[in-house]
C-alpha cells in the first residue's frame, strides 16, 4: 500500500488557531513557510523559493500546539497530505491541500527547547484532564468526529 507521509520543517508563518467541533474535539491550524535555497550554476548568485503550507492537528497534540508555537518558531511537522474541498457561496468549487501532523517538534539546529510532559488523559476526561471547558462551537465547524474517531 502506498504511503503518504511527509515531513517538513519550516518556520511558522501565523499564530495556531485553536477551535472545537460540534462534539467539542480540539483542532488547530496554522501556516508553515518551507523554504529551499540554491546556487544558481550560471549566475553563482544564491536563489531561494518559499513554499506556504497549512498545516492542521487534533486533539490533545491541538492544543499543545496552541499554548505552544507562536508565529516566527521553526518546526518540524511529520504527517499525511489530505486535500479538501469546498463551494463557495458563490457557488464555485475550491479545494486545497494541507498537511495533516501525527507529530510536531521544534527544530533544534539553531535552537534550544525545554519540553515539558503533559499528563495523558482518557476519553472520558475531558480537554485539558477536565479542568478546562470547551468553548461554544461555531457555527461554521462542520466536523462532528467522536473523540475515539479519526477526524477523517
Amino acid at each position: 500500500m502506498p504511503d503518504n507521509s511527509v515531513t517538513l520543517v519550516g518556520n511558522v508563518t501565523r499564530d495556531p488557531e485553536l477551535r472545537f467541533t460540534n462534539t467539542g474535539q480540539p483542532t488547530a491550524s496554522f501556516g508553515l513557510a518551507v523554504n529551499r535555497r540554491w546556487q544558481n550554476r550560471q549566475t553563482q548568485e544564491w536563489e531561494e523559493q518559499t513554499s506556504f503550507i497549512d498545516v492542521v492537528c487534533w486533539r490533545e497534540m491541538a492544543e499543545n500546539v496552541s499554548e505552544s508555537l507562536t508565529r516566527g518558531a521553526r518546526v518540524v511537522v511529520c504527517g499525511r497530505l489530505e486535500q479538501r474541498s469546498w463551494e463557495t457561496p458563490d457557488g464555485d468549487r475550491r479545494s486545497k491541500i494541507e498537511v495533516v501532523a501525527d507529530e510536531i517538534g521544534p527544530s533544534l539546529r539553531w535552537a534550544t527547547a525545554q519540553v515539558t510532559k503533559n499528563e495523558r488523559r482518557g476519553p472520558s476526561d475531558g480537554p485539558r484532564g477536565g479542568g478546562r471547558q470547551a468553548p461554544a462551537p461555531r457555527q461554521d465547524d462542520t466536523a462532528g468526529f467522536g473523540y475515539d474517531e479519526e477526524p477523517f
